[in-house]
């Protein structure tokens, strides 16, 4: 989550890149055995008693086998055949823990010099290869104790992805060189702009991390270092890195899906067996002092609410304590039956979101509590607040309701990761992780069982001897303007010259590697295809089973989205589902929450373009009282007043927050000069702040009535439930829902506008948000698979023409992008990203040259067969999790697509020709009607911009109206 200090640095593959959050992926890679509470908590208030506990938790098992070569390397298999896929998991032991002082983010700048090729892999082609292998993710992380690359792919590629991570494990040096380190110093100094200084409250958590540790410490710093430091790294330092930390004695391989042991077996030894071991790396020398004293700090930022953040040191991962302290979050902060949102947000309603967070960590853990006022309220009434409850706390410890809805929330979230086979958390990455800090992969049953022994007594006795007030550091942040140092140039690059090879070899040349290795005997792609049927009422049903893992996911659709919003009430779509959660005929807004954690299940509500959506997900033991709970909602809502004025406040809160955040700001300024203000999609779907005003209860309550009916909505269950269970569950929960049809919405007519440049001013912003856009379609277009064929080699993909122009060839942006967002009417086409400040123009440029090229040139055969491999290959992915598959089915419904629909997908993406590609391009990239929109410091852009001649000059405000 943004907002929260990510215990991960992602390389940052796009990973595509919804409407409503599009920049590039950040998803930081928790320690499987971790599961922090990383959501904004919300709310709850007197609670139905405590349930009765349910039955004892079955742990799944978790098979593999663990093995080492001669050379060290550790090896984890395990099978897995639900799908054909296979995830490929390599960690590296070795993070900012093992960093010099001085060198703060050389960890993290090396893992993206792993992706700039080696011996027998061209630079820039690791994410070629994989994505023309329909690889469903790629990416690599840095931890503050570790570093990871994974990739999931299509089981028949496990050859090639062997192939690739033993070759820059072996052969990274021979091409290392200073043209490679310079551009990607460019690449994670835009990261850093990104990530920490140009997201809200960023500078803010890196200066809890400098008030934690000493200054020489390895956690001093965020895991992306400083901007000098991140400059200073020498080619030299580079190859001793290498040279003392990846090799194979210190790392371990964790392969786990649809494969044959013996097979994987003789390709490990074949790509990793040759490699030579490395000399024994040096034990961490770190120690962390503890803190004596309360220290405090106030830090500005460009946000518009104060902060308040406090942060202890605790008990290393995985040592007595540190399961005390993931319970103890998540009673705090983890959610809306946790106690400081109930307080503060809730009842006390000064504070707009609580989040608490165990980061578990080699040289000691930190746990970290953030609450963000309200307007008006002032930091030190905020923290005068979370003391009173910390020393509730304190002193009374949980209470058994707590520890046990505690208990059922970090279980459930264990089990949903192994959903996964690879990626953030997935089965291969929590093996890895099991076996990196405890020395054996074989550690599950006992992990889950650290939460089943903890108790209250346990509980208290942490907070009492680990959460003082004298043992922490507290930090306020506030508006202003932010202070980052002195600037640190930025080196004109060294031109590549390939005929030279500056490299230093490690290993023996292998004529052999040289050649990419050819795909196994593809598996037969049989991918879901839903049972459908309806109830009485006209429900429609789409289910599909999921043996295996005991969860179930549940997705209520209804088409009550943005789209049928009356034109005067932006955001009352939203608002209906946001009250959903707030009060039913039986429940208040506390007990649904509480029951919802009393139950381990996820319990979610709220509406997007097209749809209204409301799901759960929960285990199998849980899963009828889940549905109960989700039925509840959708069906009897009371809209109680004193909870709707308490939303309110809540959205117009969020509406002022929407200005922290660059892309959120720039899709409210999109909206509305795309659309205009006659029409519904010209508005976020979170409104403006006078619709939101202006919102009554009689709305709220009409549009439930007007477009909640079981004849116009679909029921989508994914997981481990038979049908025959299911229908009686199904019937009995939805069966009295009364049938009718809502009335037909007036969307209104989309403005038709001339190519401008819409100017936002935000001053003194280290990036400039860059998005260029125009109409495009609707889902229901027939030339859907030719436009998406041709997007991704355009924009689509980490080695599509966009990004590896404006991020590998220029350095300008940590990621670029375009794509198509579609509806059940026209969507914008979009491209862009964020891009450092002093190219903005050069930037836009770039885009359009990439935008005129895809008209103008027909794509090449490799590229064809790159795109076309991407999007059918990596279809099954889309079905590696139950929530994932259900959101997939629900398109169905959405935009009334036939139930094989994916599963024949691939037929029709592989028929598109070079020619049909050209000829969308040319039909829906119109560079000339291109509207383009640079949210940044304006003094320091717009007149380079106005060179480039785009058309009328708007300068709009940050609620996207017209001022100049």
């Amino acid at each position: 989550m943004r907002h929260l200090r990510k215990n991960a640095v992602s390389f940052g593959l796009l990973a595509l890149l919804a409407f409503a959050n599009i920049s590039p992926a950040q998803t930081p890679s928790t320690p499987p055995a971790k599961t922090p509470s990383k959501a904004p908590a919300q709310t709850q208030t007197t609670a139905k008693p405590a349930a009765t506990k349910p039955a004892t938790l079955e742990v799944p098992q978790l098979k593999f086998e663990k093995y080492k070569l001669e050379n060290g390397l550790e090896v984890i298999l395990s099978e897995d055949h639900r799908l054909p896929m296979v995830a490929v998991n390599l960690w590296y032991h070795v993070g900012p823990a093992n960093e010099l002082p001085g060198r703060t983010g050389f960890a993290h700048l090396f893992e993206h010099m792993m992706f700039e090729g080696s011996r027998h892999v061209p630079g820039s082609s690791h994410f070629h290869f994989l994505e023309a292998a329909g690889a469903s993710d790629i990416n690599g992380t840095t931890d503050f104790d570790r570093t990871n690359y994974f990739e999931t792919l299509p089981s028949n590629q496990l050859e090639l992805a062997l192939w690739l991570e033993s070759d820059r494990m072996g052969y990274l040096p021979d091409k290392l060189d200073q043209a490679n380190l310079s551009n990607q110093q460019d690449v994670v100094r835009n990261e850093r702009r990104q990530s920490v200084e140009n997201a809200p409250y960023g500078v803010v958590e890196e200066g809890l991390f400098h008030q934690l540790f000493p200054k020489e410490h390895p956690y001093y710093g965020e895991v992306i270092g400083s901007h000098l430091d991140i400059q200073s790294a020498k080619l030299e330092d580079v190859r001793n890195f290498f040279k003392l930390y990846y090799a194979p004695n210190n790392a371990s391989l964790a392969i786990v899906g649809d494969f044959n042991p013996e097979k994987a077996k003789e390709l490990v030894e074949k790509y990793f067996g040759p490699l030579k071991r490395g000399e024994d790396v040096p034990k961490i020398k770190a120690h962390t002092p503890p803190i004596t004293a309360e220290r405090h700090a106030v830090f500005q930022d460009n946000v518009q609410l104060p902060r308040v953040y406090m942060g202890w040191l605790t008990s290393p991962i995985f040592k007595p304590g540190d399961a005390e302290a993931d319970l103890s979050a998540t009673i705090l902060g983890g959610g809306k039956s946790s106690r400081l949102y109930k307080k503060l947000v809730y009842e006390k309603q000064i504070a707009q979101d609580v989040a608490v967070n165990q980061q578990s960590l080699i040289l000691g853990s930190v746990f970290e509590v953030q609450v963000t006022a309200k307007a008006g309220v002032k930091p030190e009434d905020l923290e005068k607040a979370i003391n009173a409850e910390m020393d509730t706390f304190r002193k009374e410890g949980p209470t058994a309701a707590e520890l046990a809805r505690a208990r059922n929330v970090l279980e459930s979230r264990i089990i949903a990761g192994l959903e996964t086979l690879g990626g953030f958390g997935g089965v291969a990455d929590r093996l890895n992780s099991y076996n990196h800090y405890l020395g054996t992969p074989d550690f599950l049953a006992a992990d889950i069982a650290r939460y089943e022994s903890a108790t209250a007594e346990s509980i208290q006795a942490f907070a009492q001897g680990q959460l003082n007030g004298n043992q922490r550091a507290v930090v306020y942040g506030l508006p202003g303007k932010q202070d980052l140092g002195a600037e640190v140039a930025t080196p004109k690059a060294p031109e590549k010259d390939p005929s030279k090879n500056n490299g230093e070899p490690v290993n023996a040349e292998a004529e052999w590697r040289k050649d990419a290795p050819k795909p196994g005997v593809a598996s037969a792609l049989h991918l879901p295809v839903p049972e459908k049927f309806k109830l009485s009422n006209g429900l429609t049903v789409l289910y599909s089973e999921r043996p295996g893992l005991p969860l179930v996911a549940a997705n209520l659709v209804l088409h009550a989205g943005t789209g049928v919003n009356p034109v005067d009430r932006p955001g009352l779509a939203s608002m209906t589902a946001r009250m959903l959660q707030q009060g039913t005929a039986t429940r208040s807004a506390l007990q649904i929450a509480d029951r919802a954690a009393d139950l381990g299940s996820t319990l979610n509500s709220g509406a997007g373009m097209d749809t209204t959506g409301i799901s759960t997900r929960s285990l199998s033991r849980s899963f009828p009282e889940a549905l109960e709970l989700l039925a509840d909602v959708a069906l009897h809502p009371s809209f109680p007043q004193s909870e709707i004025e308490r939303v309110r406040s809540e959205r117009l809160t969020s509406i002022v927050q929407e200005k922290d955040e660059p892309f959120s700001l720039a899709f409210r300024v999109l909206d509305s000069a795309l659309y205009g203000a006659h029409h519904t999609y010209g508005y976020p779907d979170s409104g403006t702040t006078e619709s939101v005003k202006a919102i009554s209860r009689d709305d709220l309550e009409k549009f439930w009535k007007q477009n909640y009916f079981p004849d116009d909505a679909a029921l989508v269950v994914t997981g481990n439930i038979k049908l025959a269970t299911l229908k009686p569950l199904l019937e009995k929960q939805f069966g009295a829902w009364k049938p009718g049809r809502p009335a037909p919405a007036a969307m209104g007519s989309p403005e038709t506008t001339d190519a401008k440049l819409i100017l936002v001013d935000r001053p003194g912003a280290p990036q400039t948000t860059l998005v260029c856009f125009s109409m495009g379609l609707a889902r229901s277009t027939p030339d859907y698979a030719p436009v998406e064929v041709m997007n991704t080699d355009l924009g689509g993909l980490f080695s599509s023409r966009i990004n590896m122009n404006l991020r590998e060839a220029h350095g300008y942006t940590y990621g670029a992008f375009s794509f198509f967002s579609y509806h059940r009417a026209p969507g914008p086409f979009l491209s862009g990203g964020d891009v450092r400040t002093d190219v903005t123009a050069p930037a836009t440029t770039e885009i359009f040259n990439e935008l005129r090229r895809m008209r103008d040139t027909q794509m090449t055969p490799a590229e064809m067969i790159l795109s076309k491999d991407s999007i059918a290959r990596s279809l099954p992915g889309r079905f590696e999790r139950g929530t994932e598959a259900a959101a997939t089915f629900a398109e169905l419904f959405t935009y009334d697509l036939p139930l094989d629909y994916f599963s024949t997908l691939p037929v029709r993406i592989n028929a598109v020709t070079a020619e049909q590609a050209q000829a969308v391009a040319q039909k829906y990239i119109l560079p000339d009607k291109m509207i383009v929109l640079a949210v940044g410091d304006r003094a320091k852009i717009e007149e380079e911009m106005k060179k480039l001649n785009l058309g009328k000059v708007e300068i709009r405000d940050t609620d996207g109206k017209v001022v100049h």
